[in-house]
């Protein structure tokens, strides 16, 4: 007993099974995440190092190249980038894709502690990081109150960071600006100079000082008592009374005698703002596995909580960026997309099947299939997120197919006058084995997506598992459901001429009947000329595929979609110290929000936002702008950036520019980077200066730089070393001393209460200021006698890099541009095309980065994915017919279905991006149904009852019509919503629907015609070769008798 007899005869098991996997698939559905885009988890690791006080050269030299040098080795390792900053230096080591990541980190951990002794004195510990895409904050907040400014930091440390990191999900909560307390021992240099005391004595004296030992334990009568020596500063007091040194009269000279000790704030290098108002920035992130809408609903509530409870301080908290809100929005777009997807596909049915009760039979199929998909969802670890929606929404035309081609033909047989049960069973049977090869077709398009390597990989594995298992279900539910229905509930509907719809499906259906004779017409022409379809066909492709290279279609790695949001990096001169940067970017803040657009304007003064680590540097300032939602505003966001970049073309001695917020949540870095390398750094500067000058004359190109245009002003302390040496001194104690004077040493703390503040020792704002503080520095020599710098040193004024990179261990430049207005693909071909003609050092390289790199290797695993799905559809539909030809016949369908997705994308002016390419995969399954539903109709009209070639072609043409039509449509009318979507994050789905469109249309159009023509051209070809081997056949056997 078959699978649709069972059915059939037993209809309640039927039911009770699907109930079932219903119930099961709504349950899965409820303990779903959600998120943007699938969990990405690059396999790059990041070395962040600080060296507080370290000019960027000195970083490269002393910590970067050490680091690099040692995690270079690390098998598997694709490429090394390294920056080296004022005070900070980052190795971003990039491994191939199959590398173990959490191995690599482990490794880089092991070679990195062996080369700690080589790093200098006063170089914080290496801190080694993953990069994990989905652990971007989700939350950004300004925090706001009536308290004083250094008790306000504390107050969120102590009372609103513990409640947050108690919200399920939450993993770290990080705070941006505010004045944290900090007690502050401010050296006077000519108090120090009249005592011959050493900065580095006194700093000496203070930590060893501050001291809580345990000294062991007394066990006496009463019981053990811990002794512990108490010595920490408790107060201010001690610190001021602390006893230095005993002067040469016998009286004690204090802390208090050569310093100023002040309970203060810590000198600001960040602030932050909101819409103008200084606050305390709060970034929220959530742990991995963490459904990032609950997460920001439940931290939001937590944040109204406690401005109740702390009502009294007007405690406030500003939601500053929100990045749930665009991913429920997405979500919530692809779900509306898929309901009216739903009802198009509910039309075409009635349309064609002129009953409701058939057209509810075959939109069983998407419920059943749909909701026992979250099973598999669930199971596999998925969520909720741009794809796996997608992948359900897309997948609504395909759940009916197979469906729609039973239905048809059980009604093929209710026509002539068959009992339903008999009909249902006949009807299936007959065209089962073309739906089993429509499904396994699409099976076979889908799971090469699934095994596709890198971040594309990561963001299509879920859309291609779940398109697959959902048109699996769809299968079975063809098999049972659709065939149980039909055989009690199916019929031949009369619609009587006098009502409104009855007249309409009577002109319908008399159109057509024109419509089916006119085609068998045509396709009565092409069979008889062959040679003119030919010609057409390969016209169209010719001049189809020559919209790519002729740029009516230009090439992206991604869509920008229009979010709202951007980032805007303001960068002031390099000498401009963090007090007047913050002034400058508050001005600049104000007119940002002046624009009529613009909703909320987040400034962060000291910090740059471009990519997934942001730097602090006194100079620039990154500003997070908000505008209005896209229903409310007629400007689109690039509209107001371009304006936003005119405006700042006014401003003397700013540079700034633009960049918006990816897919992934942080402002992106630009779509174009080119790096220059080479031994040589001149050569690397002048090479890069020329590059940039060529890109700027690129059309599309915007806010081109160098990742290091502008020296810093420095003083180099020379050292003369044998100078040094007679006075006994080392060159590690000189630069530790400069280094307490001017940057502080804060390695000891002040304990109060519960709280631990640093204390920091450095020279006093009058002496730090000053170069002459610099020179009358006072050390101790071994016969115990005070010299001074400038006794054994001088001081050098230079221009040194603001920046140094390197990439791959070679010194480095990267030269960075925006795209606006044309795809980064085609810009990329235009700078290619300079550089070409452009003489360039010797010794120096160029490498695409970024975008077009990734550009570059999703297109090519798409294409790879595009060949194996046709192979794998070509070979399943061998074992399935046990046949060689008809599935090359087949594959006909699939080129002409590119003359449509080309010719949409260039009429719709889409790039040529991930997801169109996407579109154009998922075609090859979509259009070879159509071939199919032909060549399995010949087949059996030929080879099972004799008919003639052309005139099983006819009928085959005859009797698919509809179904060819009805499948085509369904899908059409589901892409409709996608393609016309002007929700967020349309942008990029819009691209492959309208490829898909496209491509189903022109398949339509051609494969009608083109299928049967290739059909009877193979098979007269495969006639003429058995009459040739025949004839040959009886030569040879004359020959050997």
């Amino acid at each position: 007993m078959t699978i649709t007899e069972l059915s059939i005869k037993r209809p309640s098991l039927i039911i009770v099974l699907f109930t079932v996997l219903i119930l099961l698939g709504l349950f899965s559905f409820r303990q779903l995440n959600y998120e943007l885009l699938p969990k990405i988890s690059p396999p790059v690791i990041v070395i962040v190092t600080a060296y507080p006080g370290a000019s960027p050269d000195e970083v490269e030299t002393s910590v970067t190249k050490i680091l690099e040098d040692a995690v270079s080795g690390q098998d598997q390792v694709s490429t090394v980038n390294a920056t080296s900053s004022e005070n900070l230096s980052i190795v971003v080591v990039e491994f191939e894709q199959s590398a173990n990541i959490d191995f690599a980190l482990q490794d880089a951990q092991r070679r990195i502690n062996q080369v700690l002794a080589k790093l200098p004195d006063g170089v914080d510990p290496p801190t080694l990081m993953k990069i994990a895409l989905d652990e971007i904050p989700i939350l950004r907040i300004g925090a706001t109150s009536k308290l004083p400014s250094n008790e306000f930091r504390t107050f969120l440390n102590d009372f609103v960071k513990p409640k947050l990191a108690q919200v399920k999900g939450v993993a770290q909560i990080n705070f941006i600006g505010g004045d944290e307390r900090e007690i502050k021992i401010l050296l006077n240099e000519e108090k120090l100079r009249s005592f011959n005391l050493p900065i580095s004595t006194v700093a000496t004296i203070i930590k060893a000082s501050n001291l809580d030992f345990p000294a062991g334990s007394i066990r006496d009568k009463d019981g053990q008592f811990v002794v512990r020596v108490a010595g920490k500063f408790s107060n201010i007091d001690d610190l001021r009374n602390l006893v230095l040194i005993r002067n040469f009269n016998g009286s004690d000279i204090l802390l208090s005698d050569v310093a100023d000790v002040v309970d203060g704030t810590k000198e600001f290098y960040q602030q932050s703002r909101i819409n103008g108002i200084p606050s305390v920035g709060i970034q929220i992130q959530k742990q991995s596995d963490a459904n990032a809408v609950e997460v920001a609903d439940k931290s939001k509530q937590t944040l109204k909580e406690l401005e109740k409870q702390y009502a009294n301080i007007g405690l406030k908290f500003e939601i500053a960026q929100d990045g749930s809100i665009f991913t429920i929005n997405a979500a919530d777009a692809v779900k509306e997309d898929l309901a009216i997807a739903v009802m198009l596909v509910a039309l075409v049915m009635l349309l064609f099947l002129h009953s409701f009760r058939n057209s509810l039979i075959v939109l069983v199929a998407i419920p059943s299939s749909l909701i026992s998909t979250f099973i598999a969802i669930y199971a596999f670890g998925f969520t909720l997120n741009l794809m796996t929606l997608l992948a359900l929404s897309l997948v609504v035309g395909i759940l009916v197919d197979d469906s729609i081609v039973v239905l048809e033909n059980i009604h093929h047989h209710l026509e002539k006058g068959e009992e339903k049960r008999v009909a249902a069973l006949k009807g299936r049977n007959e065209i089962g084995f073309a739906a089993l090869s429509i499904t396994m077709v699409d099976v076979a398009v889908f799971l090469p997506l699934a095994l596709v390597t890198g971040i594309v990989g990561n963001i299509l594995r879920q859309f291609a598992l779940v398109v697959v298992v959902s048109t699996l279900m769809s299968l079975v539910v063809s098999f049972t459901i659709t065939p149980m229905l039909a055989s009690r509930f199916s019929k031949i509907e009369k619609m009587s001429t006098k009502t409104l719809l009855g007249k309409f499906v009577n002109w319908f259906e008399r159109s057509f009947k024109r419509l089916t004779e006119d085609y068998i017409v045509l396709l009565n022409w092409g069979l008889r000329h062959k040679k003119t379809v030919f010609l057409i066909t390969s016209l169209l492709m010719v001049g189809s595929l020559s919209l790519v290279p002729l740029r009516f279609i230009g090439t992206e790695f991604m869509t920008v979609a229009d979010r709202g949001e951007f980032s805007v990096i303001v960068e002031f001169p390099t000498s401009t110290n963090i007090e007047e940067t913050n002034l400058r970017s508050l001005e600049i803040e104000k007119k940002l929000y002046e624009i009529p657009e613009v909703e909320r304007v987040i400034g962060s003064a000291g910090i740059s936002s471009e990519g997934f680590i942001g730097q602090g540097t006194n100079n620039l300032t990154s500003i997070d702008v908000t505008l209005v939602p896209k229903d409310k505003r007629t400007r689109s966001t690039d509209e107001v950036s371009e304006e936003i970049r005119q405006m700042f073309q006014k401003l003397p001695g700013v540079k700034a520019r633009v960049n918006p917020i990816g897919i992934f949540g942080s402002a992106n870095q630009t779509p174009i980077q080119l790096s220059v390398s080479g031994a040589d750094l001149d050569s690397v500067r002048f090479a890069a200066e020329t590059l940039a000058d060529i890109i700027k004359t690129i059309p599309g190109t915007a806010d081109v730089r160098l990742s290091s245009e502008q020296g810093k002003r420095e003083i180099s302390v020379k050292v003369d070393r044998k100078l040094m040496a007679s006075y006994g001194l080392s060159l590690a104690e000189v630069a530790q001393t400069l280094r307490i004077a001017f940057t502080g040493d804060n390695s000891t703390k002040f304990r109060d209460g519960r709280n631990e503040f640093e204390i920091r020792i450095l020279m006093d704002d009058v002496s730090r200021n000053r170069t002459s503080s610099l020179e009358e520095l006072i050390f101790i020599t071994k016969s115990n006698k005070p010299v001074r710098l400038k006794q054994f040193a001088k001081l050098e004024y230079t221009i040194g890099p603001s920046k140094l990179t390197r990439l791959d261990r070679s010194n480095a430049l990267y030269v960075y541009s925006q795209a606006i207005g044309r795809p980064t693909g085609s810009i990329a071909e235009d700078i290619n095309k300079k550089i070409a003609e452009t003489r360039f050092p010797e010794g120096t390289s160029f490498k695409y980065m970024g975008d077009v790199k990734m550009q570059g290797e999703s297109f090519s695993s798409m294409f790879l994915a595009l060949a194996a799905a046709i192979i794998f559809v070509y070979l399943i539909m061998v074992a399935l017919y046990d046949n060689w030809l008809y599935p090359f016949i087949v594959l006909f369908s699939i080129p002409v279905a590119m003359v449509g997705a080309l010719l949409a994308l260039a009429m719709t002016m889409k790039a040529l991006s991930i997801f169109s390419m996407l579109g154009v995969v998922m075609l090859v399954g979509l259009v070879a149904k159509n071939a199919i539903l032909l060549v399995d109709r010949a087949n059996q009209m030929n080879l099972e009852q004799g008919v003639s070639i052309r005139e099983s072609l006819l009928e085959a043409g005859r009797s698919r019509l509809r179904p060819i039509l009805m499948t085509t449509l369904t899908m059409i009318m589901g892409m409709f919503p996608i393609a016309l979507s002007q929700s967020d994050g349309s942008e990029w789905k819009s691209g492959l629907a309208w490829a898909i469109i496209g491509g189903l249309t022109s398949s339509l159009l051609l494969t009608l015609v083109l299928v049967p023509v290739v059909y009877e051209t193979m098979d007269s070809i495969k006639q003429k070769l058995i009459r040739l081997f025949h004839r040959r056949k009886p030569k040879v056997q004359e020959e050997a008798t």
